[in-house]
């Protein structure tokens, strides 16, 4: 976690006596991230490639923990680490360095981490991961209906083994779930009946058949969050903000990101929606942006603030978030956010109607912040910054 980062708690006007412990809940596979950066182009078959730099740290559903977490979230995470140094060190960076609740996870002896190999050139990225789906823990609870792939990061939008616990989770204001069709997991409408307010985002449907009614847990969602190619295929239609208003009809609140055209949102109880542009920025590594745009939509709807101003603070944080390398390690804190506010207000270029769509910010920000921009310690493993 950065150290520089204001102890900003975005619920701290909602907090009661009474509440959960935990804000958000969420489970899935952590990876270990190795990431080559300064690479000039693709790798080329038969040749050696040098990157200029290198970095490593959780990820998979680690990111979207991350990301929670730096944004003030009180962050529970259920997963399996695997009893080698990389699972020790994923533990460690999560618990020690981001401030997370592992009391939920546990460590599978004799297993290894899963891991991903993450190559960044030109904004974009390529992977190659391998792992084994981790064995559940005595007692817990299978999933029901198909086994998704081994070994897909959850950042590539691919679906991801998912391991089958907790056996009940944790009381907390919001759940994050990753449907794939044909799967239903139990946690989630347990989860939903404890009171959590369900986040739902949905991987490439490899089957091909883009069936709402093979998502049996979207019944239990507060929010679905697909992007606009999913969200067109799931509704049937041939624009992202029909789509969005198709898929009102089944949860409470759709969500269609728009990639570099922003995202729009309907409310399906009031009809209210919103449309947010992306901002524009050198993208260099894209690797957890959606996991980072999740975690900002989800802080903004527990902090109960209007549709827009959640969708643009979603979309500011994984702007933020391509700026830097990594999936973890891009996610930004507070710090990050006041710093690309004062920043930006001094730029003669801005656009001053453009600048109000953000000004709900001058009410979660500290008056002073670090210089833009700020430098992160990027985590790797045997060695010391």
């Amino acid at each position: 976690m950065s150290t520089d980062t204001p102890g900003i708690d975005p619920l701290q006007a909602l907090r009661a006596p009474r509440d959960p412990a935990c804000d958000v809940f969420l489970t899935g596979p952590v990876f270990l991230d190795i990431i080559f950066t300064g690479l000039d182009s693709a790798p080329v078959r038969g040749t050696e490639s040098w990157a200029r730099g290198m970095g490593s740290s959780p990820g998979g559903v680690a990111n979207m923990a991350t990301a929670l977490a730096r944004l003030g979230l009180r962050t529970s995470l259920a997963a399996a680490f695997g009893d080698d140094h990389y699972g020790e060190y994923c533990w460690d960076a999560l618990e020690q360095g981001e401030g997370i609740d592992l009391s939920m996870s546990h460590t599978v002896p004799g297993w290894h981490s899963p891991v991903t190999v993450s190559m960044a050139y030109e904004g974009e990225r390529t992977m190659v991961s391998h792992g084994h789906e981790a064995p559940a823990p005595a007692g817990a609870p299978a999933s029901t209906g198909t086994t998704a792939p081994t070994g897909a990061p959850a950042s590539t939008g691919a679906a991801a083994p998912v391991p089958a616990f907790p056996r009940c989770p944790p009381r907390a204001r919001a759940a994050i779930a990753s449907l794939a069709p044909g799967r239903s997991e139990p946690w989630v409408a347990t989860a939903a009946r404890n009171g959590a307010m369900v986040f739902a985002d949905v991987g490439w449907d490899e089957t091909g058949r883009w069936d709402l009614d093979a998502l049996p847990d979207l019944a239990h969602c507060e929010a679905f969050l697909p992007n606009a190619e999913e969200a067109m295929r799931y509704t049937r239609t041939d624009c992202p903000r029909a789509a969005a208003h198709a898929l009102a009809e089944r949860v409470p609140l759709a969500v269609v990101t728009l990639g570099a055209e922003g995202a729009y949102a309907v409310d399906g109880r009031t009809g209210v929606a919103a449309a947010v542009p992306a901002i524009e920025v050198e993208a260099l590594d894209p690797t957890g942006a959606g996991d980072v745009f999740v975690a900002g939509f989800v802080t903004g709807t527990l902090a109960d603030w209007p549709l827009a101003d959640r969708l643009a603070f979603a979309g500011l944080t994984a702007a933020l978030s391509v700026q830097e390398f990594g999936g973890s390690l891009s996610a930004p804190g507070w710090a990050e956010i006041a710093a690309w506010w004062q920043l930006i207000r001094t730029c003669a270029s801005q656009d001053p109607a453009a600048l109000e769509r953000y000004a709900f910010l001058d009410d979660l920000l500290p008056t002073t912040a670090r210089a833009w921009p700020l430098r992160r310690a990027v985590p790797t493993i045997g060695f010391r910054q």
